[in-house]
């Protein structure tokens, strides 16, 4: 009986060995970053070896298509577009979204018509959802005016479709940042505010599209919808957005919500946004509304009302604008910027009270310690051109990076005022044009990369005519040569820029960066699940959550340099009321960087929140040291800026953080 068994066994085994092997279909995306293959890929995209990630495409395993064609949306290879149709076919949904994203990313507009064509009709479970809400997105990146038509006259989805509506608010939204704005598509952005019951995530891409939204037409039904929505919303990320779409109407309703919204209004970031929605009307009718706010605990919200003089002051206010920079109480970023406001709008023919007023500029910018505060003014002097000797003695020799950068900056601003030819005359213009000339010339020479960039850049400018008095390129040629790459990279760029303007080639915006940074997977797989950075400044303790599997480079880069303590003692170099506060620059005023760079990561990802941790760059692929923490959501800035992690604790700490903020260590846990 055992030999029978036997050799039936055997039989069957032969018989099981002559059918043909079957292969198992994978259909999930597995992202494990301790994955060989997966490191190797995303090197490749590290590297942007192009026609290597596109052999992935065709890899039986999802996840490295799925990861193949996402690299293509950091990459932005317009070579991928072809093939990159092929996988809004593919059976796996995820690999289908990461194609439809990298189309839009590209930011072709042969990319348009496949992804139209990829927009099947739902089937019936719904799950295509995801891949047509993100070819809706996609489609405002490359889309014609009659898609932004079609896209802005879709009214089929249900308020239950998130995912759709999602798609069709981000895609008009996408259309808006590049100016193209229609009246339909503001009606639908209106309705998903003003109507019941759509989408919080919806509701908050139309708010930003219409704060942000050029040549915005509101009709008076909508600006009442506005404007009681405005009123009655418990969000104040929607407040936010609302405040500046009403202050492109120009109308007495909007201008009555706006001031009695401010009277009542408790976060700081909405009364920023009203406040400059103010500016747009008449400055008779609301100046006495703004002027209280100068006097703001906050000191967002009191900058803010200070800049509003500064962007729309008027001449006979001058005086007072002067009397109240002098006020000691006030932080010396509002008292600076209304001594700017002063000097800009003080009448020229007022000669001993314009004397007096830049003398005690002058003095304070002598007397001053705090070099923000010593750059501030350099900016309020620059609104008085003759101001342009001494703005040039007093920097271009001192070895304070802040002040030397502003020195430049304020020269340039000169340079730029619409008066400049009045304010000197004919003939002096020519002279003072010659000696600014002479300025920017030295300060490239002078091999300080912010003088550097800042002057080829003012250089560069047509309106300024500066082509017609340079004789020599030899400067900027000496100059580009003595550049390291990839350290000095923006200012490369920038003098390579004014080398093209001069000879009359197409200027680029191209960043071409070589690989310079390999990621160091052993160690990056070696950071404890949850890994989190605690960033003690000056004004408290900063606590943000990593995320390595959207941006690998950036978080690893950001844990080497926090180890090594670079970032202990730098300071925030830039606050933005309401936008940002970065910081992480070796000199300080926001041109530092070390001597390499990291890529660009730019997945599927969104400022949709506060406190999002993003990578600062001069350009594609440029970043280095320096990061921003948003104060809101700030969409516009999706699918351009890193995202590598999120604030976790501290909110309220950087809500409060000021310029010259120090970031007084950062350690990893």
């Amino acid at each position: 009986m055992f030999k029978k068994m036997t050799l039936l066994s055997i039989v069957v085994l032969l018989l099981l060995q002559c059918r043909p092997v079957v292969n198992k279909t994978i259909t999930d995306v597995n992202w494990d970053l301790s994955n060989p293959e997966l490191q190797r890929l995303l090197t490749l995209q590290d590297k942007q070896e192009t026609d290597s990630l596109l052999g992935y495409f065709s890899h039986n395993d999802p996840t490295y298509r799925y990861a193949a064609a996402l690299a293509f949306a950091s990459i932005r290879d317009k070579k991928a577009i072809d093939n990159l149709a092929t996988l809004l076919t593919d059976e796996v949904m995820d690999v289908r979204i990461a194609a439809a994203y990298a189309l839009g990313q590209i930011g072709d507009e042969r990319a348009a018509p496949i992804l139209i064509q990829g927009f099947k009709p739902a089937d019936s479970t719904a799950i295509s959802d995801a891949v047509r809400g993100t070819i809706l997105e996609a489609i405002g990146k490359v889309g014609s005016n009659k898609a932004l038509y079609n896209l802005a006259t879709v009214s089929t989805f249900l308020r239950a479709d998130t995912t759709l509506l999602e798609g069709q608010a981000r895609g008009l939204y996408r259309f808006a940042l590049k100016g193209n704005v229609i009246p339909e598509g503001t009606s639908r952005m209106v309705d998903f505010i003003a109507r019941r019951g759509y989408p919080e995530s919806v509701r908050l891409i139309a708010a930003n599209y219409l704060g942000r939204a050029p040549k915005l037409q509101l009709d008076s039904m909508a600006t009442l919808s506005l404007s009681r929505t405005l009123a009655q919303d418990s969000d104040p990320n929607i407040r936010m957005g609302l405040a500046l779409a009403l202050g492109k109407t120009n109308s007495d309703v909007a201008l009555n919500a706006l001031t009695n919204r401010l009277a009542i209004e408790k976060d700081y970031r909405v009364k920023c946004n009203i406040l400059r929605a103010l500016g747009k009307f008449d400055y008779k009718k609301v100046e006495p509304t703004v002027t209280p706010f100068i006097d703001d605990e906050n000191l967002n919200v009191a900058k803010t009302a200070a800049q509003f003089y500064l962007n729309n002051g008027i001449a006979r206010s001058a005086n007072s604008y002067w009397r109240k920079a002098k006020d000691t109480s006030l932080p010396w970023q509002v008292q600076t910027t209304l001594y700017q406001a002063s000097n800009k709008y003080m009448p020229a023919y007022f000669e001993v009270t314009k004397g007096q007023l830049n003398g005690e500029l002058k003095n304070r910018f002598t007397t001053a310690s705090n070099n923000y505060e010593k750059a501030a003014l350099l900016y309020a002097l620059s609104e008085y051109p003759w101001n342009y000797k001494f703005i040039k003695d007093q920097t271009f020799e001192v070895s304070d990076v802040v002040v030397r950068t502003a020195g430049v900056n304020a020269l340039a601003n000169i340079a730029r005022n619409p008066g400049f030819v009045k304010f000197f005359g004919s003939s002096g213009s020519k002279k003072v044009k010659r000696d600014l000339r002479d300025c920017f010339i030295e300060a490239i020479e002078k091999r300080d990369v912010a003088m550097m960039a800042l002057s080829a850049e003012v250089l560069r400018e047509p309106a300024l005519g500066f082509i017609d008095i340079v004789d020599s390129l030899d400067f900027l040629v000496e100059a580009k040569e003595k550049l390291s790459l990839p350290k000095e990279m923006e200012t490369w760029l920038e003098v390579q820029k004014a080398l093209d303007y001069f000879k009359g080639d197409s200027i680029s915006e191209d960043t071409k960066v070589l690989y310079n940074h390999p990621i160091d997977w052993e160690m990056l797989n070696g950071l404890p699940e949850g890994v989190s950075a605690e960033i003690e400044t000056s004004k408290g303790s900063i606590t943000t959550s990593f995320y390595p599997e959207l941006a690998p480079g950036a978080v690893l880069n950001f844990v080497q340099l926090a180890k090594n303590g670079y970032y202990d003692g730098k300071n925030f170099h830039r606050v933005v009321s309401n936008f940002v506060a970065q910081g992480g620059c070796s000199r300080g005023d926001g041109y530092g960087s070390l001597d390499y760079s990291i890529r660009t990561e730019l997945p599927m990802a969104y400022y949709n929140r506060e406190g999002m941790v993003g990578m600062a760059r001069s350009g594609y692929h440029t970043e280095c040291t320096q990061f921003f923490i948003t104060h809101s959501p700030t969409p516009h800035l999706d699918g351009k800026y890193t995202i590598f992690a999120q604030v976790t604790d501290g909110m309220d700490v950087v809500h409060k953080l000021e310029q010259g903020d120090k970031i007084r260590k950062v350690t990893i846990r």
